[in-house]
């Protein structure tokens, strides 16, 4: 072998292992005007918008059964998220509260976002959850100098909406989220957020867990894992 043609089969090889350690990227799309959530995928601010699919673990290995579509869209004051959830069984916290927070959410069946915009703190960042109840629970992350009670007190004013097909075993989650929560930056097209998604499906010994962007640990608090936000017009 020429070292010109090793030099350039090096390269090549390079330049694959660069993309494949890219981020995914989800696309916000622009809505003229808020709306209030529905949790239905074929209402009107759903029916177009893009979205990204998460179906594997947290190691990237398949979860079959669980294949989460995600979608999302923006306005001038909030940005909003839809979930898809199909299940094989529904792990539902008893007594379910959707007027109060509900701490500790994530030991039943939750949706969850992971976002933050500060790129060179990247320990810094939220975390929004919706059950299949309607039950909510928000938190203010710091990874190096956790808050008081791991920042589960913070309040963003994010709203929910949850919705169960019992029949199809699907369940819908929409989150509302002011966007002066996550983001000082003025929105605007282009703008751009680090994120994941997660979600906790099920009881044990048979609880799934799925990621969008894997994290190469059981723990989905990897924020040099996360993918990208972009909001588009």
């Amino acid at each position: 072998m020429t070292r010109r043609l090793l030099f350039c089969l090096l390269a090549v090889s390079a330049l694959l292992e660069g993309t494949a350690r890219e981020p995914g990227t989800i696309a916000s799309q622009y809505a003229a005007s808020d709306f209030a959530p529905t949790a239905n995928p074929q209402a009107p601010p759903w029916k177009d918008a893009p979205a990204v699919i998460a179906e594997n673990g947290p190691r990237g290995e398949p979860v079959p059964g669980h294949r989460t579509e995600i979608r999302s869209r923006w306005t001038n004051a909030n940005i909003y998220f839809l979930f898809i959830c199909p299940y094989q069984e529904l792990h539902l916290k008893p007594n379910p509260s959707r007027t109060t927070e509900t701490n500790e959410l994530w030991n039943w069946d939750v949706a969850e976002v992971f976002v933050g915009s500060d790129f060179e703190h990247i320990t810094r960042y939220k975390e929004f959850e919706v059950s299949p109840q309607g039950e909510w629970v928000d938190l203010d992350i710091d990874r190096v100098n956790p808050l008081p009670e791991g920042g589960w007190r913070w309040n963003s004013a994010f709203r929910v909406k949850s919705r169960i097909d019992a029949h199809q075993k699907i369940w819908y989650g929409e989150m509302r989220i002011p966007l002066k929560s996550i983001d000082s930056r003025p929105p605007a097209a282009g703008l751009q957020m680090r994120i994941n998604f997660f979600r906790c499906q099920g009881r044990d010994p048979n609880r799934k867990f799925i990621a969008w962007q894997p994290t190469e640990e059981a723990n989905f608090h990897v924020p040099q894992a996360f993918g990208l936000l972009k909001l588009v017009k």
